[in-house]
């Protein structure tokens, strides 16, 4: 596919621009600079999401039919790119990116008519309940079980799941109104074989949740408790024991569905201008030394390859394809590693700066001043949040196993 602009993408391009300038406003803007965590928190992303819907952009993926844009793969990059440039808040993905074209693929009628519009206005906050302790990357090995409560030769869809179990590395659990979750109702046969897909709700009976503090300060992920949970039988998306080919699905979305590089790019605009700020060792300021500035001329290279994969897939999309495992792989490698890559040379770039630790004047309600620069209050919490972007979606290794599958290797 062709993904040369044309000029109605350079009109819509514009289009985009204008209603970030009017829209993304600087309290906005301010809130969403002190956030180092993978996503805003949930006031702020709350608000850019009412935003959003109130414009009819918030599921830009999704198609017109279940209240999405309809617009072209080219206009999806576009509109990405622009708000990861301009540093938008960083909307949870959980339901709209993930739960919601499952729901599409897979779900009833009555199932779309619920969740799909909730999902769209922001009445739905979902959390993904997928990892376990024991069973990350290794997921099929869960053991969150699920027991129907009621006839299951029956029919009918009527009943209730009971599930015991926990997971982990929850994010937004404490935020979050709905969670889907992997559950086994099944121990016959291979373990991704008795693997189902329900949605629950977090205020359901028995369901507790233990926040996880992260080491850079943040409230993102915590530990989810099920004990004799119930969920209706109709709360299941797809046939019981079906789940792992939506877990599959699903994760296509997770691992290579949406656009890095226009935040990439941010962040390296950011990095290059602390570097033409900070002292260098040897007089002048660290963009003269030619061996620093050699290592974010390879960065930005790096990140040019991956903005062209993701047009790669955007096209494949386009072609009506769902997307292909193995450029979701690539993708998810390569960001999550430049993701890290970056913070790490921010932080060398801020010298003693980035020692400081920061915590005080993060998130919306901080209200400390900066120690040092203003550019430097993110870049500890950011380098230690990153630490965990090789692992979260699919650990390194396992996106590895997956190219070389792919591959033929």
């Amino acid at each position: 596919m062709d993904m040369t602009p044309t000029d109605a993408d350079r009109a819509f391009e514009q289009e985009v621009r204008d209603f970030l300038a009017e829209k993304f406003t600087p309290a906005l803007r301010e809130a969403s600079a002190k956030q180092a965590g993978v996503f805003a928190e949930g006031s702020v992303a709350r608000t850019w999401h009412r935003i959003l819907h109130e414009k009819g952009w918030i599921a830009p993926t999704w198609p017109k039919e279940y209240g999405g844009t309809g617009w072209t793969a080219m206009q999806r990059y576009i509109f990405e790119r622009e708000c990861g440039l301009a540093g938008t808040p960083t909307l949870p993905g959980m339901g709209l990116a993930l739960c919601g074209p499952v729901i599409m693929e897979f779900g009833t009628p009555e199932q779309k008519a619920f969740f799909l519009p909730k999902m769209l206005s922001g009445e739905h906050y979902w959390c993904q309940g997928y990892s376990e302790p024991g069973s990350g990357s290794d997921l099929a090995s869960l053991k969150t079980r699920a027991i129907r409560d009621g006839d299951p030769g029956s029919g009918s869809g009527t009943g209730d799941y009971v599930v015991n179990g926990t997971k982990i590395w929850t994010t937004h659990a404490h935020e979050a109104n709905w969670v889907f979750l992997l559950v086994r109702t099944a121990k016959d046969g291979p373990k991704q074989a008795g693997i189902s897909f329900l949605l629950c709700p977090m205020d359901a009976p028995g369901l507790t949740v233990t926040p996880i503090r992260s080491m850079s300060g943040e409230h993102e992920v915590n530990q989810v408790f099920l004990d004799n949970v119930r969920v209706p039988v109709a709360h299941r998306v797809g046939e019981e024991n079906q789940g792992w080919t939506i877990a599959k699905y699903l994760l296509t979305f997770e691992r290579g569905g949406g656009s890095a590089a226009g935040r990439l790019n941010a962040q390296l605009a950011k990095l290059k201008t602390i570097a033409r700020a900070q002292p260098g060792d040897g007089g002048g300021t660290l963009w003269d030394d030619a061996g620093f500035r050699e290592r974010i001329m390879r960065l930005e290279t790096e990140i040019l390859a991956i903005d062209w994969t993701e047009r790669r897939q955007i096209a494949t999309r386009a072609a009506g394809e769902v997307g292909n495992n193995t450029l979701a792989s690539i993708l998810k490698l390569t960001a999550s590693e430049a993701t890290q890559k970056l913070a790490q040379l921010t932080s060398e770039a801020l010298g003693p700066y980035a020692a400081a630790d920061q915590r005080h004047a993060l998130g919306v309600a901080a209200n400390e001043p900066t120690i040092g620069p203003d550019y430097g209050l993110t870049a500890t919490a950011r380098y230690l949040n990153t630490r965990a972007a090789t692992i979260f979606g699919g650990s390194s290794e396992v996106q590895r196993n997956i190219i070389a599958k792919g591959l033929g290797l």
